[in-house]
């Protein structure tokens, strides 16, 4: 078990490496240049060869890419700096960190949702296979992969405005000073982004619950006279949710992209918010620095889904 814990843990170290190259490299290739939105914003500065290389020496972006990497990510080892936003000229580990909460928050409640939701209705169609409550469950989980996150989003906010005059709070008040109404904030976006994730996690539960349940070892189970309660909790539900909980490392990336669509609906000041700015902005510090943040958690996320693998499995638990 030591063993393959350590093996999952080394394999991090050259994925950030190769994902950390990626990034910066990626980044680079987007349309447009920070430099001319700089000259653009300044109606007193002239646009020309002479300033445009005096900017591009200040951003250090006059230097070949690879010494542009090197530096980044020497400063990211060494001090832990992601840089500092061109326009602004805030530390960009600094904004992160101010808005990374928004994002967790709706990301963790949308999976909460997700799970709440999609592995007891999983289990309930599959233990009543074809029945009317089986097929309204598929129903509903075919239409939650269709409807896109980003229109129910934007219904939400539009017909109820319409109809009603009423809108989804959007005011975001300090955790510590109001928790409740903060956490109120987050539960319509939240339950937007976590529809399609438990329609996904739903569909999956039910098959592998219904492979399982058609095992030997099940049969035998029910043949000693254990209690039907039993058997799902202990035999087939803990087998069926290897696979589930590989889906749901991979929910991550899901997340990250659903957060930046619906805190645009919803005014929220996240990260997703961050980076859209820092796209329209070509803010590299600001864009690499999202970005290798988000590939540290999806990193992290499937490490977690790999180690998890040791506690469900006992083959993997027993792996030297």
């Amino acid at each position: 078990m030591q063993g393959y814990f350590l093996r999952r843990i080394l394999a991090v170290i050259p994925t950030l490496f190769f994902a950390s190259i990626i990034v910066f490299m990626v980044i680079r290739t987007i349309p447009g240049d920070a430099v001319d939105l700089i000259i653009k914003s300044s109606p007193f500065m002239e646009d020309s060869a002479e300033v445009r290389k005096q900017i591009e020496a200040d951003l250090g972006l006059d230097q070949p890419v690879h010494i542009q990497y090197v530096e980044w990510v020497s400063d990211i080892v060494l001090r832990g700096d992601l840089g500092n936003s061109i326009l602004r000229e805030t530390p960009v580990s600094e904004e992160i960190k101010q808005r990374l909460p928004v994002t967790f928050t709706m990301g963790t409640l949308a999976i909460i949702f997700a799970l709440i939701i999609a592995i007891p209705i999983g289990v309930y169609s599959a233990l009543n296979q074809d029945t009317i409550a089986d097929h309204v469950g598929r129903s509903f989980a075919i239409l939650g992969l269709a409807i896109p996150s980003f229109w129910l989003g934007t219904m939400v906010v539009i017909i109820p405005a319409i109809l009603w005059g009423w809108t989804p709070p959007t005011r975001l008040l300090p955790f510590t000073d109001a928790p409740f109404r903060y956490l109120v904030v987050f539960l319509t976006p939240a339950a937007i982004l976590g529809a399609s994730l438990a329609a996904v996690t739903m569909r999956m539960t039910r098959t592998m619950m219904l492979e399982v349940l058609r095992q030997d070892y099940i049969r035998t189970a029910r043949a000693k006279g254990l209690k039907e309660t039993l058997v799902v909790t202990r035999h087939a539900l803990r087998n069926a949710l290897i696979p589930v909980v590989t889906l749901v490392g991979l929910f991550l990336p899901y997340v990250i992209g659903g957060t930046v669509v619906l805190e645009r609906i919803f005014d929220l000041p996240g990260v997703g918010q961050l980076l859209l700015l820092g796209v329209m902005d070509r803010d590299y510090p600001v864009i690499t620095g999202i970005f290798l943040m988000i590939g540290i958690f999806v990193i992290i996320a499937n490490l977690l889904v790999d180690l998890s693998y040791g506690l469900l499995d006992p083959k993997v638990r027993n792996q030297n």
